[in-house]
């Protein structure tokens, strides 16, 4: 899974942590629509190395919800699937070709910061009652995360968010947590934990709160994973004209968001057919490119042909 890309720590202390407002929003949304139920989702953002200070910081960028196939239930929840790996693939990839594109352009030390790798960073989900802490089924579940060294992660964040909390509970300084307004005088509260390997314990990690504008933004959503009916329908209207489909991502245009494409040829055609939709596909209508079939060695390029 696209999740299980590999960030690292060269020291085992507690690394810096910065949470976008965005972030922080999305957590609150979906527990105030899952009230009575557990939930969570995958978060995504940055790792850049402390330089100076030898201490890393983390950047949460943004917040990923299952689909409706997760478990949400009092005491329980468990999520995990292909829309939520697919999207941190959409958001990495398009990370990944910024980067590129920003690399030879970069005019200050801020700016050059943020040539890391994106990276799923953990789960955060919520707790019923006052449990503001991971539970010892948490612990475990990560432990055997980072054991597996194919996951090649060495500490994952694991905020716990919990409901009903009075106002005469405030944020510290150096708190671990952050209270946003709910209702009826009552807050929500999220705790922010993180868990090494080595250590084999959670250990409190303390949030800075960054407004979104200060941060790097990532790609919208395509359109494909937003709304998976259409898509399937798009296909299915391929697969009756017997077209082998699948669907590639390309940047087909100079700048990101890269382009959702369908490469579809039929059974015995000297030709292949790439159809482009853009992210917001069908706000802007799609083009087509047509190339004759060619046989590929496995370091070809793919979209060439079609350039």
């Amino acid at each position: 899974m696209n999740r299980l890309r590999s960030f690292n720590s060269n020291r085992h202390n507690v690394p810096n942590l910065v949470v976008s407002q965005r972030a922080l929003d999305k957590m609150a949304a979906a527990a105030r629509h899952f009230i009575q139920d557990e939930t969570g989702e995958a978060m995504v953002g940055l790792i850049v190395p402390g330089e100076h200070t030898g201490v890393n910081t983390i950047y949460v960028l943004d917040t990923i919800s299952p689909d409706d196939s997760a478990v949400r239930q009092f005491h329980t929840f468990q999520q995990g699937d292909e829309r939520q790996d697919e999207i941190i693939w959409w958001l990495q990839e398009n990370w990944r070709v910024y980067r590129e594109k920003r690399r030879g352009s970069y005019g200050s030390a801020l700016q050059a910061k943020w040539d890391v790798p994106l990276r799923y960073l953990g789960d955060w989900h919520k707790q019923p009652g006052f449990m503001i802490a991971p539970s010892g089924g948490d612990q475990h579940t990560a432990l055997d995360w980072l054991d597996d060294d194919e996951n090649g992660m060495t500490y994952l964040l694991a905020p716990i968010l919990t409901l009903g909390h009075p106002a005469t509970v405030v944020s510290a300084p150096h708190a671990n947590f952050v209270m946003i307004p709910q209702e009826d005088d009552l807050n929500i509260r999220v705790d922010f934990w993180y868990i090494h390997r080595d250590m084999r314990l959670f250990q409190p990690i303390l949030p800075a709160i960054y407004p979104d504008d200060q941060l790097p933004r990532l790609s919208a959503y395509p359109w494909h994973l937003v709304n998976p009916q259409r898509a399937n329908q798009e296909f299915a209207r391929l697969h009756e004209e017997e077209l082998f489909t699948s669907i590639v991502l390309w940047n087909a245009t100079p700048e990101p968001p890269l382009e959702v494409c369908f490469l579809t040829a039929r059974m015995g055609s000297d030709k292949v057919l790439l159809l482009v939709t853009s992210w917001n596909y069908p706000e802007q209508p799609p083009c087509a490119h047509v190339a004759p079939f060619e046989q590929l060695d496995a370091n070809d390029d793919l979209y060439a042909v079609f350039e």
